[in-house]
């Protein structure tokens, strides 16, 4: 094996996973987009996998097209509507206007995902983040994207994985 990798053995049983001879309790990070769901599918979503924390990784969270995900409103409907789940805006995780603004206009995403990775490189993600952030409550980083596949909330939640071993990723 070459010098600068590292192999871990990992088993999963259940909420439980014994990594490298250690037995941990799995970590769970949710992945959600707003855009495509109804309020209701959106929030029952989230009451039902019994996310405790939604984490905010959108560039513009207070923007008009964002409707029942508006920062400003999330908070009260978050706690009324998905069991006093909190919330947390976390801008580190997000893309900056200038790589959103040239995926915009053309539509590359290999090109995207280089330019996003090299951000949390130099961002040190996640090195840089509080782990006991996701540690202390069940998390669901949000975006708009639908789905998870040409969202950079996925490339978040694979490098957070990719680190932390501990850590189940689930795309909502």
């Amino acid at each position: 094996m070459p010098k600068n990798q590292c192999h871990i053995r990992l088993k999963i049983y259940g909420p439980l996973a014994i990594v490298n001879g250690s037995l941990l309790q799995l970590m769970k990070l949710y992945t959600i987009g707003f855009t495509q769901k109804s309020a209701e599918k959106f929030f029952k979503l989230l009451y039902e996998n019994s996310v405790q924390l939604l984490i905010d990784i959108r560039i513009s969270p207070h923007g008009q097209l964002s409707g029942f995900a508006r920062q400003e409103d999330l908070p009260y409907f978050l706690y009324k509507l998905a069991g006093q789940c909190q919330y947390l805006y976390l801008p580190v995780l997000a893309p900056t206007k200038e790589i959103m603004k040239e995926y915009r206009q053309d539509g590359n995403w290999t090109r995207y995902a280089a330019c996003f990775e090299a951000l949390m490189d130099e961002r040190n993600i996640p090195s840089g983040l509080d782990r006991s952030i996701f540690e202390s409550a069940t998390g669901c980083l949000l975006c708009s994207e639908p789905t998870p596949e040409h969202c950079h909330r996925r490339l978040v939640a694979e490098r957070l994985a990719s680190h932390w071993p501990d850590l189940e990723v689930i795309h909502l």
